[in-house]
C-alpha cells in the first residue's frame, strides 16, 4: 500500500458498482443490524476467541445477505466474511490468492455494539490478488459512506450531497501527533513497553472500531492509526481508504500490507516522516 496501485485495477469496480455495493450494504443494515441494535438479550451475544470477541446474529445474518449480493454482482469471486472465517479460517490465506476478492465485515466494533454504543460499522472490500482496489466504510447510523478506490480520492457521500474528497492531517513531531492504537491487542508481554511509550505523543486513545478510527483518520481527524491485530475483514478496506486520501500506509516492518495477512502490524500516517518517527517509535515491537 505505500506504493501507488496500477489505474488499470480501478476499472473492476467503477461508481455504478460502488452505488449497488453501497446499496446492499445499507440494505443489509437495515433489515438484520439496526433492528437488533440496542435490543440484544443476554443470551443473543456469543463469544469467540475471548470475552471481548463478541459476535451476534446482526454479524451472522447480515454477512449472509451481503455475501449473497456481492455473489451475484460477481459470480467468480471468492468472498471471505469474519464469521465465514471464524469457522473456514484456511479461507483466510486463499483470500490474498485470489483474481477476484472480496472481504465481509458485517459489524465492526461488535462488542460497542452489543454495549448499545454508536460506534460500529461495516466494512467491505475488493482485492485483486491481495492487493485492496476498493474499500467502503458504512456507518449504518447515520447513514453515509467513506469509500475509495484504486487510482482515485477517498470520498465521503452522504444522501445526494456532492461527494467529498478527504485529505489525512498534515502529521508532525511525535509530541504534537494523536491517533489510535489498541493496547488491548498487543501480545501481553508487549504492553508495557508500548504503554512506556504513549507519554510521547499528544494522544493515543482505541475505539474498538477499525471502521470509525480509519474514518476519522481519512478525515484529517488524527495523524495516525496503528492496527495492533491485522484481520483482511478489518485492515483491507482500511488501508486503501487510507492510502488514497494521502496517508502513507505500510506494516511496520516496511513491507506492503495485502489482503491475507494476520500477523505483525499494520500503520498508518499523515505521510511518510511521520511513519517513520512513529515506526522508530515502535521498532521494539518486530523484535522476537
Amino acid at each position: 500500500m505505500s506504493e501507488t496501485l496500477p489505474a488499470p485495477l480501478s476499472a473492476d469496480i467503477g461508481r455504478a458498482r460502488k452505488t449497488q455495493v453501497l446499496n446492499l450494504v445499507r440494505r443489509a443494515a437495515r433489515a438484520e443490524i439496526l433492528p437488533r441494535f440496542r435490543s440484544l438479550g443476554a443470551g443473543d451475544v456469543d463469544r469467540k476467541s475471548g470475552p471481548q470477541d463478541l459476535v451476534t446474529d446482526a454479524d451472522r445474518e447480515a454477512e449472509k445477505m451481503i455475501a449473497r449480493g456481492l455473489q451475484a454482482l460477481w459470480p467468480e469471486a471468492m468472498i471471505l466474511g469474519e464469521e465465514d472465517a471464524a469457522t473456514h479460517p484456511e479461507r483466510i490465506q486463499k483470500i490474498g490468492e485470489a483474481a477476484v476478492g472480496f472481504t465481509i465485515d458485517p459489524v465492526d466494533g461488535t462488542w460497542n455494539f452489543a454495549n448499545g454504543l454508536t460506534l460500529f460499522g461495516v466494512m467491505v472490500s475488493m482485492t485483486r490478488y491481495g492487493v485492496p482496489v476498493f474499500g467502503l466504510l458504512y456507518d449504518p447510523i447515520m447513514d453515509d459512506v467513506i469509500w475509495a478506490e484504486a487510482g482515485e480520492a477517498a470520498e465521503f457521500v452522504k444522501g445526494r450531497r456532492t461527494p467529498r474528497k478527504l485529505k489525512v492531517s498534515g502529521g508532525g513531531v511525535l509530541e504534537e501527533m494523536s491517533g489510535f492504537a489498541g493496547l488491548h491487542l498487543l501480545p501481553a508481554d508487549k504492553q508495557e513497553a508500548f504503554a512506556a511509550t504513549l507519554p510521547r505523543l499528544q494522544r493515543v486513545v482505541s475505539m474498538r472500531c477499525a471502521c470509525h478510527e480509519f474514518r476519522t483518520f481519512a478525515q484529517g481527524g488524527v495523524d495516525f492509526v496503528l492496527a495492533t491485530k491485522v484481520t483482511p475483514w478489518d485492515h483491507t478496506p482500511c488501508a486503501i481508504v487510507a492510502e488514497r486520501a494521502g496517508g502513507y500506509v505500510s506494516m511496520l516492518d516496511g513491507s506492503d500490507f495485502r489482503a491475507g495477512q494476520t500477523d505483525g502490524y499494520l500503520l498508518a500516517a499523515s505521510n511518510r516522516a511521520s511513519w517513520r518517527r512513529l515506526r522508530d517509535l515502535w521498532a521494539f515491537l518486530l523484535d522476537d
